[in-house]
């Protein structure tokens, strides 16, 4: 199926329940010191428990190690197999910007340099400045980890990656990329290797 940024029904039957286990919403957004740019707790109020990373009831059918974003809902599933998802809330792209279709993981990067696209750079020229690319780090637009969408060996342009805006999440306000909290990006990024299916539902 091809890759779009026109919207495309991609049918799939996808029902969930928020049974939460498997980790704590403290746990899941405290302080990583770890990181290369550290990254302070995610205070929970500035959360909505809804949006909040959880494990939760899956039916959709696609098989373990596949992530699914549902565009409408907001929501990107990594399928765990036996019934089960990893549940997190995304902000997608701004309508006619979005991505459909299917693709895959075809390479990954921790804090990644962000070089905007052509155009990024009509639709918005403040975006020229940064046509060398900008280095990554806490400023910059695809936070913490990125996985770069790849359809027949070829980049489609399209990225999952963190954030630098997190009250972006839930909304429809990217240039057609999949935002994520940092602290999620990290989680999806230890689970998900090079070559996985990515599967997007527009509606």
């Amino acid at each position: 199926m091809d890759i779009s940024r026109r919207g495309f029904v991609f049918g799939l039957p996808l029902f969930v329940a928020g049974c939460t286990t498997g980790g704590s919403d403290f746990s899941n957004y405290s302080a990583r010191p770890d990181e290369r740019h550290p990254l302070q707790a995610m205070p929970l109020n500035s959360i909505k428990p809804e949006l909040r990373r959880q494990e939760v009831a899956y039916s959709g059918g696609e098989s373990a190690g596949t992530i699914v974003v549902h565009t409408p809902q907001r929501r990107l599933y990594y399928v765990l197999g036996d019934g089960r998802a990893m549940r997190y809330g995304i902000g997608v792209g701004r309508e006619g910007l979005a991505l459909s279709g299917g693709a895959t993981v075809g390479r990954k990067a921790e804090w990644p340099s962000w070089t905007p696209t052509q155009n990024m750079m009509r639709r918005d020229p403040r975006n020229l400045k940064f046509a060398g690319g900008l280095p990554g780090g806490p400023n910059n637009p695809l936070g913490a980890r990125a996985l770069y969408l790849y359809r027949g060996g070829n980049d489609t342009m399209f990225r999952i990656h963190g954030t630098n805006q997190p009250n972006s999440i839930g909304g429809a306000v990217s240039s057609g990329c999949i935002r994520m909290l940092n602290h999620d990006v990290i989680d999806l990024y230890q689970r998900t290797p090079v070559g996985t299916r990515v599967v997007v539902i527009q509606a």
